[in-house]
């Protein structure tokens, strides 16, 4: 994507929807973490491609786990953030080391269609990802998702506002 902000959206449905099964902050960290690479590239002037190994199924699988486990470590941080957005939160470490790689591999996948230098199969040279969708259909996807997720997280804060009353 352009911008990583635009990662949040589906990355904060999906680890929503399913936050019984993936933690969702590392999950959705993880779909930003790994933009930390083209950072780098950018600010060290290394040139094309900008996106390199983290943006790939098979490193990118280690980035997510390094980053779950990392997020272990920061689990009291986790828990009160996640206490203050009122989102009920339980997890584990092997939940978290799983919801960091499929968050790294959810970034790999949108920034596969989005960027022709990702190489998402790596070593293959070749992304049979590239353009299944066009540049303004990922876009808007990605919004519409950020309001989705939105609309759900002030739809639950008005449910648990209900029950406590």
């Amino acid at each position: 994507m352009p911008v990583t902000p635009y990662h949040f959206g589906p990355a904060g449905l999906i680890g929503y929807i399913f936050r019984k099964w993936i933690d969702l902050p590392v999950f959705v960290f993880a779909n930003v973490i790994v933009d930390v690479e083209v950072l780098l590239v950018n600010y060290m002037h290394l040139g094309w491609p900008k996106h390199r190994l983290s943006h790939t199924f098979l490193i990118g699988a280690v980035v997510g786990a390094g980053w779950g486990l990392a997020a272990y470590a920061g689990l009291p941080v986790i828990r009160w953030l996640m206490k203050k957005i009122m989102i009920p939160y339980q997890t584990n470490a092997f939940k978290m080391i799983i919801s960091g790689i499929l968050g790294v591999w959810f970034h790999v996948l949108i920034d596969g269609i989005y960027h022709y230098d990702v190489r998402p199969f790596w070593p293959m040279k070749k992304n049979p990802l590239w353009r299944l969708l066009s540049h303004n259909q990922i876009e808007w996807i990605c919004i519409i998702c950020l309001g989705i997720f939105i609309l759900l997280y002030v739809l639950s804060l008005k449910k648990q506002a209900a029950q406590k009353k």
